[in-house]
C-alpha cells in the first residue's frame, strides 16, 4: 500500500510518501520560519498563502523522490484539523481534487493523531501505550489503546509547554521560534542553579498541568535584573526554565504510569510526541523515568518530532488499513479532540486552534 500524506495545519508544508511497510520513500517538508519569525510567531494568512503557493510543488518533488506517479498511490490522507485552518483548508482541497481525479481514496486525518501514531511508524510499538504529546498548542497526556480510541488522563489547564518555551524565549530576547533556541541557551549555561522557579502542579493529585505561573516567575526575573540580561544571564535562566519543564513533565508522567499501569497491566511502552519530543534534555528525563518504572521508552527521530507528512501519511495508512475513509464533503476542523469524551479545561477556549505543534 502506497500513500500520499499532506500536511498544512501550521507553518510547515508537507508532503509524503509513506508505504504499509513502514517505508518512507520521500518526506518533503518546506519551513515558513523566515516568513513568520518578524512577527515573533505564526501569521495564519501569511501561512494559509505560502501553503497555497508551494503544496503543489512539493507533492510533485516527494512523487518524483519516490520513483511514482499518482497512477502507483492507493490513497492520499490529508491533515484535516486541528490547525489554523487557512492552511487546513488548503492541504484538504489539495487532497480532495487528487482523490477526485485518480478516483482514490482520501483519508482526513486527525493531526494530533498523526503524532500519536509516529512511534509505530518508526518503532512498531504495540497497543496500548502511554503518550505524552507536548507541542505549541498542546499538552497531554493519552492512554492510546488503538487506533482512534485514545483517552486523555491529562491535559495542562492553561499554557502548552510548546507555548511556554516561546514565549520564554521572547522574553529572553532570544527570538523565535523559542524551543530550538531555550535549549541552546541552556547548553551554555554556567550556572544552571541560579535562578529558583517554580514547579507547578509539582506533586499534586492527577495528570494535568500548569505553565502560566512558571512564565511569569521568568519575567519576574527578567524584571529583577532590569530588564537587560547579559548573555550569562539569558544561559542560566534558560536553564532552570529547561530543568523545570522537564521535572514537571517527569513528575506528571510518572502519575500517569500509575494510572495507565492500573487499566493495563500487562504494561506498554511511554511514548513521547509533538514538537517539544525534540528537546534533548527531556528526552533524557523522560527516559530515566521510564527506566526505574520497567517501561521501553520510545521518542521518534527528531525530524519526525516536529510537523511532517509521513506521520500523516502512516495515519492515513492505519485507518485504511481498517476500512476507514472519508467522504469528498469531509469539512476541515479547526478543533478535533483525541478525546471527545474528555472534559474541557475551563480557561482554555481556543486549543488545537491555530497551534505551533
Amino acid at each position: 500500500m502506497i500513500v500520499l500524506g499532506i500536511e498544512t495545519s501550521c507553518d510547515e508544508t508537507a508532503a509524503a510518501i509513506v508505504t504499509d511497510a513502514r517505508e518512507i520513500r520521500a518526506d518533503v517538508v518546506l519551513s515558513q520560519l523566515d516568513d513568520h519569525t518578524p512577527y515573533g510567531g505564526v501569521v495564519p494568512e501569511i501561512a494559509a498563502r505560502a501553503h497555497l503557493e508551494h503544496l503543489d510543488g512539493l507533492i510533485r518533488r516527494a512523487m518524483a523522490e519516490a520513483g511514482i506517479g499518482f497512477g502507483d498511490l492507493d490513497a492520499v490522507a490529508a491533515t484535516g484539523g486541528p490547525g489554523l485552518i487557512g492552511g487546513v483548508i488548503v492541504g484538504v482541497m489539495t487532497a480532495k481534487a487528487i482523490a477526485a481525479a485518480r478516483n482514490l481514496p482520501f483519508v482526513a486525518v486527525n493531526h494530533l493523531e498523526g503524532h500519536a501514531l509516529t512511534a509505530r511508524l518508526t518503532d512498531d510499538v504495540a497497543f496500548p501505550y502511554l503518550l505524552l504529546l507536548v507541542s505549541g498548542g498542546h499538552c497531554q497526556l493519552l492512554a492510546v489503546e488503538g487506533v482512534g480510541r485514545y483517552r486523555r488522563l491529562g491535559t495542562t489547564i492553561d499554557d502548552a509547554v510548546g507555548e511556554a518555551f516561546d514565549k520564554t524565549a521572547k522574553l529572553l530576547g532570544l527570538g523565535y521560534p523559542g524551543g530550538p533556541l531555550v535549549e541552546k541557551a541552556a547548553a551554555r549555561a554556567t550556572n544552571p542553579a541560579r535562578f529558583e522557579l517554580p514547579r507547578p502542579m509539582l506533586g499534586r493529585p492527577g495528570c494535568d498541568f500548569s505553565f502560566s505561573g512558571l512564565k511569569t516567575a521568568v519575567r519576574r526575573h527578567v524584571e529583577e535584573l532590569g530588564g537587560v540580561l547579559s548573555e550569562a544571564d539569558r544561559d542560566d535562566l534558560a536553564a532552570a526554565f529547561q530543568a523545570t519543564v522537564a521535572e514537571v513533565l517527569a513528575d506528571r508522567c510518572a502519575r500517569a504510569i500509575r494510572r495507565f499501569k492500573e487499566d493495563h497491566p500487562q504494561g506498554g511502552a511511554l511514548v513521547v510526541a509533538g514538537g517539544v519530543a525534540a528537546n534533548k534534555a527531556i528526552r533524557s528525563r523522560l527516559a530515566t523515568l521510564a527506566e526505574k518504572q520497567r517501561m521501553p521508552f520510545v521518542a521518534p527521530p527528531l525530524r519526525l518530532c516536529t510537523d511532517n507528512a509521513a506521520m500523516i501519511a502512516w495515519a492515513g495508512i492505519e485507518r485504511f488499513r481498517l476500512g476507514e475513509s472519508d467522504p469528498l464533503n469531509f469539512a476541515p476542523r479547526p478543533r478535533w479532540p483525541l478525546d471527545p469524551t474528555a472534559a474541557p479545561v475551563i480557561g482554555r477556549a481556543g486549543v488545537g486552534a491555530g497551534v505551533k505543534a
